[in-house]
């Protein structure tokens, strides 16, 4: 299959200014209208979504629970998409505002980003989320899915075209590379003409690939190296709770605990008890661990490196705060990390120490989440610094304009 990708660049530039006139109201609903098309168009989508996951046969279990869809997660996504056309829309918002000496009336305005382009893998909730997000702000957007959602992308993509147009909007406001070729994401990663910002969402070698071959910024994130740190004043039972949590409610995502660190003085009567509040977990105990956990698996080589995406946790005894910050700093993704401690001095260094996106003291990892921080959905969690950083919503998709308003006025 041929694309053409210029073409599809120029329709989305075009879509983009479009939208820019749009109003927020028309934009509500038209992502009220995609969430619709979700609800009614169930048995379309699983059915496809069916045969996607039939012919995933070369993926690990990790990707096949991001890539399969069921009617409770179907109502969910659908629910979520009406909840981004009820949040504040930062488009047009007035982030300063003053007049000068000279007479002009100057103000700072957020102002959507133009294109946005996406790569993902076998995530179909990632096709919904971009399109209402940047629907949503004024954005048009070029999304190039994993080949192992294709038939799931492919009518999820009519379902948008069908909400955008019923509402008056372009379909191209939101299109779908139809063809898997990687060749399409190297020339989507050079056409900084049509394209201002790339999203990768999937593993290490697409984000470095993005990195090294893009002529558009960037954004990069959503690996998670997690660690909890589990500190001599810490509550040992809520300790157990919020592992098992950070572990085990789904492990094959992001914000899912990979390393569990603990200190010494409380290994002995904290570790033993692991295993059984952790069923089906596999541990990787490394030497300072192994006595407090006779029947673990021990950690070899770069396991505390990994993001598991699996009911597999890396587990350390560490002598104090300060190894552990140690530890985190060397291996951390900048990701998500928690400490569980009494102490609210330790809370306050670890706070202030871990360069990490969400930080939490006392809760899990599993909180880093557009949805759960109140943003509706999420185009990406980003582990950069710059433009944005964590759970990346609305007010991430926008950047601003200067605006000057004078009556005939030249500078002297």
């Amino acid at each position: 299959m041929t694309v053409d990708l210029q073409g599809m660049g120029r329709e989305a530039r075009k879509a983009a200014r479009l939208l820019a006139r749009t109003s927020s109201d028309q934009r509500a609903s038209a992502v009220r209208a995609i969430a619709e098309g979700l609800s009614s168009n169930t048995d379309r989508i699983l059915a496809a979504n069916g045969k996607d996951c039939e012919q995933a046969t070369d993926i690990g279990p990790a990707l096949l629970d991001r890539l399969r869809l069921d009617e409770a997660r179907l109502t969910a996504l659908a629910d979520d998409t009406r909840s981004v056309a009820d949040l504040p829309d930062p488009v047009g918002q007035v982030m300063e505002r003053r007049m000068l000496e000279n007479g002009l009336d100057l103000s700072r305005v957020r102002v959507p980003l133009g294109v946005v382009g996406v790569i993902y893998e076998a995530r179909p909730n990632v096709t919904v989320d971009i399109a209402a997000l940047c629907v949503r702000t004024g954005n048009a957007s070029i999304l190039r899915g994993g080949k192992e959602t294709r038939h799931t992308n492919a009518v999820l993509g009519q379902v948008i075209s069908e909400a955008l147009e019923s509402q008056g909007l372009p379909a191209a406001a939101v299109q779908g590379i139809p063809s898997t070729d990687r060749r399409y994401v190297r020339e989507l990663l050079r056409m900084d003409q049509h394209v201002d910002m790339i999203i990768p969402r999937g593993g290490a070698g697409l984000h470095r690939l993005c990195r090294e071959e893009g002529t558009i910024p960037v954004i990069t994130g959503g690996i998670g190296i997690c660690h909890v740190y589990v500190d001599s004043t810490a509550d040992l039972e809520a300790a157990y709770d919020i592992v098992h949590n950070a572990k085990t409610q789904r492990p094959s995502v992001c914000n899912a605990l990979d390393t569990l660190l603990v200190h010494e003085a409380v290994a002995e009567q904290f570790l033993p008890g692991l295993p059984a509040r952790l069923p089906g977990v596999t541990l990787h105990a490394s030497p300072s661990a192994a006595p407090f956990l006779p029947t673990a698996s021990a950690a070899e080589d770069g396991d505390f490196d990994r993001e598991w995406l699996s009911l597999d946790l890396g587990v350390r005894v560490v002598g104090g705060l300060d190894q552990a910050l140690d530890h985190i700093a060397e291996h951390s993704s900048g990701h998500s990390d928690a400490i569980l401690t009494g102490s609210e001095d330790h809370a306050e260094r670890f706070v202030a120490e871990v360069d990490s996106a969400a930080v939490y003291v006392n809760a899990s990892t599993r909180f880093t989440d557009g949805g759960q921080f109140g943003l509706g959905a999420e185009v990406a969690v980003s582990t950069q610094k710059l433009h944005a950083r964590g759970p990346m919503g609305l007010e991430a998709l926008t950047t601003y304009k200067w605006v000057g308003r004078g009556q005939g006025l030249v500078r002297t």
